[in-house]
């Protein structure tokens, strides 16, 4: 599968930004698919994952309440809502996506072998 991010740009704190990402093939619905950001001289880190159906959501505790990840599958697309943005999300966001996980790896940047190109994200305070 390839993945194309999209929708980043530069917002003022307490702004709102979707993010999307747009699937190529046929198969969108059997992948696990996962949003992860690093921010400079950062690690890569856990954003959110969403199950191959919808039905189940994961979020890191920092976006928790303020994120919200969902996917239409009818349209190979993977979405990020983000509201309340603060200054410490700046960062390139990036979607993933793998077949195989188990919830316990979903968190695991390691383990997605399908990755977009990243949008950055700038939130000025």
């Amino acid at each position: 599968v390839q993945l194309q991010a999209s929708g980043g740009g530069l917002v003022l704190a307490g702004d709102s930004l979707r993010l999307s990402c747009a699937a190529s093939g046929r198969t969108f619905s059997t992948y696990v698919m996962g949003w992860f950001r690093q921010a400079p001289g950062k690690e890569r880190e856990f954003v959110a994952a969403i199950s191959r159906n919808g039905g189940s959501l994961y979020y890191a505790d920092s976006v928790l309440g303020r994120f919200t990840i969902s996917r239409d599958n009818a349209k190979n697309t993977l979405y990020l809502q983000m509201n309340s943005l603060k200054f410490e999300d700046t960062a390139v966001y990036y979607c993933a996506a793998d077949k195989n996980l188990i919830v316990s790896s979903y968190r695991n940047p390691s383990e997605y072998n399908y990755w977009g190109q990243g949008t950055l994200v700038t939130v000025s305070s």
